[in-house]
């Protein structure tokens, strides 16, 4: 993401906020449009993607020329595609969209769901040429024109994806079919993207208010939340604006910090990509979210911060043999018995307590054995209604939940966007507030 905090865009979270006349703005992934941004060169012509499993699928170039290279995934959205490829959760990964027909209604300014495109390639049955929306700005090929990004179309899409559910991710890489020998060096050398700290190269640098003295329809200063950037995607920055005053932080951010210097009165930690046990950002993540909990703040989590506070509280997370990545997924509320359908994408788990890794990747990566840092117990609060994985945890005894799913979902499902009004009644609790 790194965003100078001196750029100015269509992303502007506090603008949302009663009574605040100034607020920060940020780059949005399209914005690049709006200002004439100069796009890559056009790739063209035949193009063949490898995989790590010895699958070959021959197709088309489209985006920007290049390679492109990184762990395949899957997801099975309809909608959304600009939301997906704007996610930094999919940063080291190449992206295929099950949907056949990408790019229909084109892209728009401040729909992104950060200021760049993550995936570092995308394959696609068919990329739309000629979108049909009055607000499009461009077309997909485009997009990934604008961010350097290569793409491969009239791939079969549904074999890639049954060949995945089957096998596991894979790496793979691709580009122009005449170079096959070279792809299959270099797909011979590459290496896992969860090796990287991914969660630094996606992660904001400075901290900084989104909406200084936010006050809610009655007029009352909202409660002051520190949001641990991991990869956040902005319609998350923009539920907590509706709740909170927002300091969006860089995710390695000391807790003592977030007290001493901000006065927080509780605190967030968002979703993010790669291996939530890799010993850089997302573990400094881990330590804060920790320290929180055993200093009695109110804390949320969602998707790579549930997997943090899952570490933290000495349970093992472990890779999922595809992950889920799509608008679709039924999640049970153990405590209501309620279905919320949900937006995910995340390849990695929390290990059930009982149960032990479900779901889990042919490759058995797991995290090493880790004690409990804050000192309180946790109950699996959500599970998955497919495969029965760990889809959320409530921290026994403290004002603090985590969740795998992504109640700010855009374009949704919005079934879970209550969760966001949950914290803020806990927040309230907690400051004894009525």
């Amino acid at each position: 993401m790194s965003i100078p905090l001196e750029a100015a865009g269509s992303f502007c979270p506090g603008s949302l906020n009663h009574k605040i006349s100034t607020y920060p703005s940020f780059k949005d992934a399209a914005d690049g449009f709006h200002f004439g941004q100069e796009l890559s060169s056009q790739a063209s012509g035949p193009g063949i993607l490898l995989t790590a499993d010895g699958g070959r699928y021959e197709g088309n170039l489209f985006g920007a020329e290049g390679i492109g290279e990184g762990e395949l995934v899957f997801t099975t959205g309809m909608m959304g595609y600009q939301e997906s490829l704007t996610d930094p959760s999919f940063a080291g990964q190449v992206l295929t969209f099950t949907y056949p027909l990408i790019g229909n209604y084109g892209i728009h300014i401040n729909r992104s769901e950060s200021s760049s495109v993550w995936p570092r390639g995308v394959v696609v049955r068919h990329a739309m040429k000629d979108p049909d929306h009055r607000d499009s700005v461009a077309t997909v090929n485009d997009f990934l024109r604008l961010h350097n990004i290569p793409g491969i179309e009239d791939i079969d899409t549904r074999e890639i994806t049954k060949n995945v559910r089957e096998l596991g991710t894979v790496l793979c890489v691709f580009g122009p079919a005449d170079k096959e020998d070279m792809l299959r060096s270099k797909l011979s050398k590459l290496t896992s993207p969860e090796l990287e700290d991914l969660v630094e190269l996606v992660a904001i640098k400075e901290a900084v208010i989104l909406n200084l003295d936010s006050a809610d329809e009655l007029g009352l200063k909202k409660p002051r939340l520190a949001a641990l950037d991991c990869g956040i995607k902005f319609n998350i920055l923009r539920s907590l604006c509706h709740y909170f005053e927002v300091i969006w932080c860089p995710p390695d951010t000391p807790f003592s910090t977030l007290v001493d210097d901000y006065a927080i009165d509780a605190l967030f930690c968002s979703n993010g990509p790669g291996d939530p046990a890799h010993p850089g950002k997302a573990s400094a993540a881990k330590e804060t979210l920790a320290k929180a909990v055993l200093e009695g703040y109110p804390v949320m989590g969602i998707c790579l911060g549930h997997q943090l506070m899952g570490l933290a509280s000495g349970l093992k997370t472990y890779k999922m043999r595809y992950g889920h990545r799509g608008a679709n997924h039924p999640v049970v509320d153990l405590v209501t018995g309620k279905v919320l359908i949900t937006s995910q994408n995340h390849g990695f788990a929390v290990a059930d307590p009982d149960a032990g890794m479900l779901a889990a990747h042919p490759s058995g990566a797991t995290s090493p054995d880790t004690e409990n840092l804050h000192g309180q117990e946790v109950k699996v609060r959500y599970i998955n209604a497919n495969d029965r994985t760990v889809e959320g945890l409530d921290v026994i005894d403290k004002p603090c939940f985590t969740v795998q799913f992504h109640p700010e979902a855009c374009p949704g499902p919005h079934d879970a966007e209550g969760l966001f009004n949950r914290f803020r009644e806990i927040v309230d609790s907690h400051l004894g507030v009525e």
